[in-house]
């Protein structure tokens, strides 16, 4: 099989999951209809990032024992019927129950599927595969915003709904279709460049036993809250500090997902040169100073575009080289349980954005991102590749 199809099939269902980031479309309209305060609305998106996170752990369980297309099938129908069901949604727990639970598990049970079978049959390019499949999902918010806002225009938000849910369902389950895991995990390649070790297969228990894990998923944390903190209110961040009309600050969305997705191919890349945690430590630091300077207030509309545009741009590289870095730490083999783990950060991550924002002006918010970015920067230049204790080799060579 052509390794490219299956990256075809990644990128086609990515598309469709990462119209999640396109949230902030939805909670004017939502608040119009139903009179509901935005702080509630916005609650449904940390919902289903964090229902999404938490599917990820079964899923890619699921997923290392019976492989990638059936568990993305089926992830790609919860996707859809999340959606329709929150068509008939009239009060927030139905929108959080439909939308957020049954849609966030469909998420869940697809996106970790992609990522894992890409990995393992590109050994050689992790980094900039492992971006190529995750740029579709930063570019869903931007192929969907037109999308979304010509449907609720003409149809309202409940119907919008409805349409989405079909649209998802079609696109994803077919991309799932192309899905399937190399002959062997051990792929090789035609080159003498060094890679991590191929046979160093941890499985979840084994690297939960280490401290690297840890190191990396407070990281992984940290970049991501930073992130989401920015994605979920760039609206409201262009309205109330920015003081712009919604129209223009709308248009964040389609910034942010461009750049969000540039970020996830161009970094992935850049980690494969100059090494994952020395692409990390510069994200970090490059959001750490866009965050110190959105906290002044002092932006105007250019400003603000370039700042959420390098805010998504780190963002998608947070999003592209954990996944390699998962896989060159604790080896290929059970990647889908693992990353599965890693992801919770992601998922928490979701929450604590809008609780941060909650308690405190966002000025202040931003200080404290770029404070815990600085913190991260300083695990990286830390954090090693942990080394399997012999006697764990010793009881795999003799069960093989």
């Amino acid at each position: 099989m052509n390794r490219w199809l299956v990256v075809l099939g990644a990128v086609i269902i990515q598309i469709n999951l990462g119209a999640v980031y396109a949230w902030s479309l939805f909670n004017q309209p939502l608040m119009d209809k139903f009179g509901w305060a935005r702080e509630d609305v916005v609650v449904t998106f940390s919902i289903t990032i964090a229902t999404f996170a938490l599917a990820t752990i079964f899923a890619g369980r699921l997923q290392d024992k019976i492989g990638p297309r059936w568990v993305a099938t089926i992830g790609g129908v919860l996707l859809g019927l999340g959606l329709m069901l929150a068509s008939q949604a009239t009060t927030l727990f139905q929108l959080y129950l439909f939308y957020g639970v049954i849609g966030g598990i469909g998420i869940g049970m697809t996106y970790v599927c992609p990522l894992s079978a890409c990995v393992k049959w590109f050994p050689d390019k992790r980094g900039l595969i492992s971006g190529v499949a995750v740029a579709g999902f930063g570019l869903g918010g931007l192929i969907f915003k037109p999308i979304i806002e010509w449907l609720m225009a003409s149809m309202g938000v409940s119907s919008t709904f409805m349409s989405l849910g079909l649209i998802y369902l079609v696109l994803v389950v077919a991309g799932a279709q192309l899905l399937k895991n190399p002959p062997a995990e051990t792929f090789k390649r035609k080159t003498d460049k060094p890679i991590p070790e191929l046979s160093n297969n941890f499985s979840p228990k084994q690297m939960l036993g280490t401290y690297q894990f840890y190191l990396l998923w407070v990281m992984f944390l940290f970049g991501s809250m930073s992130g989401l903190m920015v994605i979920s209110f760039a609206v409201d961040i262009g309205v109330d500090i920015v003081n712009l009309d919604m129209e223009k600050a709308a248009n964040a969305v389609m910034v942010i997902a461009l750049f969000n997705a540039a970020g996830r191919i161009v970094l992935g890349r850049v980690s494969d040169t100059l090494g994952r945690m020395n692409t990390l430590m510069g994200i970090y630091g490059l959001t750490a100073i866009i965050m110190f300077y959105m906290s002044t207030g002092s932006m105007n509309y250019i400003t603000f575009l370039i700042s959420v545009s390098l805010i998504g741009f780190c963002f998608g590289g947070f999003l592209a080289l954990f996944p390699s870095v998962t896989a060159d730490y604790y080896g290929t083999r059970n990647m889908g349980s693992n990353y599965g783990l890693m992801y919770q950060a992601y998922g928490i991550s979701a929450f604590v954005g809008p609780i941060v924002v909650k308690a405190i002006p966002l000025t202040q918010a931003f200080v404290l991102s770029a404070i815990v970015c600085l913190l991260a920067l300083g695990m990286a230049k830390v954090v090693s590749v942990p080394k399997k204790k012999e006697e764990n080799k010793y009881m795999e060579q003799e069960a093989s």
